[in-house]
């Protein structure tokens, strides 16, 4: 790869994608202690930096004479949207394989960008060997999600946006699953400005890219696990691998507890909805997983596209994580009056009860016992234990869930 490649591609996309602004953070600047701002990819089209790359490889081919009949795509997800509109605004037709189990808003938008969805499978593997039979027999053109010069290229756009936002950046931090992202905003990074330290954030539980890093060589992992499905991958790409290995300073990760309270504060403190792989970033830097302080740090926010149904149940992980919710276990005396008792002590505090059983079936309980599954909702951590310790001066032996 080289600069011309990205500069071409910043070319391409130029009247195409969202220029967006890379905004400053007093909240989050505060939070790390360095000069921190946010690139908001999840306000560009589609949803997601995506169409970035998809645009640019179908321009591409178009500029050295190989237009393509028609593209193919496998994505449960982001890679999706993105190659769904950027055939449709070149006037090529798009087919995109989704595992079955695709939500349907997603399948939705997919198809409203203009591409013909086709449900195959129980997984991402099961799509992808199907996109690979339609390509086969269609003489399609297969637009991988990351693997990709062209693809990489046109992501690697995003750091021209920020150089010329914050020349002066010291640090980039940059969501990574397959790797295109990353490798190509590092490649741009160090090309222009080797003193910028450019650092990849994974999901813990899917961390093929940090431990392919650490190992010095492709390494992929069989089970994945995490909430942020946008950057869920098993195995990581060749060529974004020696671009990571060559120009990435470190790679590191973080828990879906960190993702979620990300989500949550981003929502609360910017009006923001960002998805859990676009959050990653930002939940590095609060987290301080690398030295921050006193540094221009940008988080690269890559994607929005949260599916609505999840939310909820990611703004409670956020609340639990940030110790504004607790869940505990207590017994009490199963008798007229106990629970009317409990429910003052709790009220005193001023905690708020959003959540109670009543167990009276566990094995070890007396005959005048009851267990209390409660959750509550509080202030943050240092109510929280001013709740528990009132519980325990008042006879009950509280314990976290």
């Amino acid at each position: 790869m080289q600069m011309k490649e990205i500069e071409q591609a910043a070319a391409r996309l130029r009247n195409v994608v969202h220029q967006l602004p890379v905004s400053t953070s007093r909240t989050f600047s505060e939070m790390t202690g360095s000069e921190l701002y946010l690139k908001y990819e999840n306000q560009q089209k589609t949803g997601s930096f995506k169409v970035r790359g998809a645009y640019n490889k179908i321009a591409a081919l178009i500029e050295r004479g190989e237009k393509p009949v028609a593209v193919v795509a496998s994505s449960a997800g982001n890679h999706a949207q993105g190659v769904a509109f950027a055939a449709t605004e070149l006037g090529i037709q798009s087919t995109i394989v989704m595992p079955r189990s695709t939500p349907i808003a997603k399948v939705s938008a997919t198809e409203g960008y203009g591409a013909r969805v086709v449900l195959h499978g129980d997984c991402y593997d099961d799509a992808y060997d199907k996109a690979l039979e339609i390509q086969r027999e269609s003489g399609a053109v297969f637009i991988h999600p990351f693997d990709d010069e062209d693809v990489i290229a046109g992501q690697g756009t995003i750091a021209l946006e920020i150089l010329r936002d914050i020349p002066n950046v010291d640090m980039v931090l940059i969501p990574a699953g397959g790797g295109g992202l990353l490798a190509g905003m590092a490649y741009c990074l160090k090309e222009v400005n080797p003193r910028v330290q450019v650092v990849g954030v994974q999901a813990e539980g899917a961390g093929a890219i940090a431990e392919s890093f650490r190992a010095k060589e492709l390494v992929s992992v069989e089970n994945i696990h995490t909430i942020a499905d946008g950057i869920a991958v098993k195995s990581p790409g060749k060529i974004t691998h020696d671009i990571i290995a060559q120009y990435v300073d470190d790679v590191v990760t973080v828990s879906d507890e960190e993702i979620a309270s990300a989500i949550l504060l981003l929502l609360e403190r910017t009006k923001q909805v960002v998805e859990p792989a676009g959050a990653a970033s930002l939940a590095a830097a609060l987290n301080q997983k690398v030295e921050l302080a006193g540094k221009k740090v940008v988080c690269v926010l890559s994607g929005g596209n949260i599916d609505v149904s999840f939310i909820h149940r990611i703004v409670e992980k956020g609340l639990v994580t940030r110790g504004r919710q607790i869940k505990f276990k207590t017994r009490m005396l199963d008798t007229p009056g106990s629970l009317e008792h409990f429910s003052r002590i709790v009220a005193g505090c001023g905690a708020n009860i959003i959540m109670i059983q009543h167990d009276r079936l566990e094995a070890s309980l007396q005959l005048d016992e009851a267990i209390l599954h409660v959750a509550c909702e509080v202030s943050g951590m240092e109510h929280a234990q001013q709740l528990l310790r009132m519980l325990e001066k008042s006879g009950y032996q509280p314990i976290m869930e």
